[in-house]
């Protein structure tokens, strides 16, 4: 049951990533209001990519690398998608903020499990 969950919250992040992502720029969701200062921004996309990845972590657990490489998938893939949309710009230090967020939450996560019994097999 646990694991149902755990697909359920990662899919609502996901989608809300991309919600966020590709919405016209008058209905994308802020934290502060729409002239955010630049560091509240890059706060945001840390952060979101880092519980996808957290999430991710704990659904793939013990697979670091594939973790990892979703979460940089699909920064990368989310950004690609995003530079076809009119009125967004796409840029390389998105990606970065994204992909550094989300492997920090995978390695969060693949921390917190190294400590955690396991369950008998």
């Amino acid at each position: 049951m646990r694991r149902n969950h755990l697909i359920a919250a990662a899919g609502v992040c996901f989608a809300l990533i991309v919600y966020a992502t590709l919405a016209r720029l008058a209905g994308r969701p802020v934290l502060i209001g729409h002239h955010e200062a630049y560091w509240v921004v890059v706060i945001e996309r840390f952060s979101v990519y880092g519980l996808l990845g957290f999430l991710l972590s704990f659904l793939l657990p013990g697979r670091l690398t594939l973790a990892c490489s979703l979460v940089v998938a699909v920064a990368m893939g989310l950004e690609i998608l995003q530079a076809m949309t009119p009125d967004r710009d796409p840029g390389f230090l998105d990606v970065l903020q994204k992909a550094a967020g989300g492997t920090v939450g995978v390695l969060l996560a693949q921390t917190i499990l190294a400590f955690l019994p396991r369950p008998p097999s």
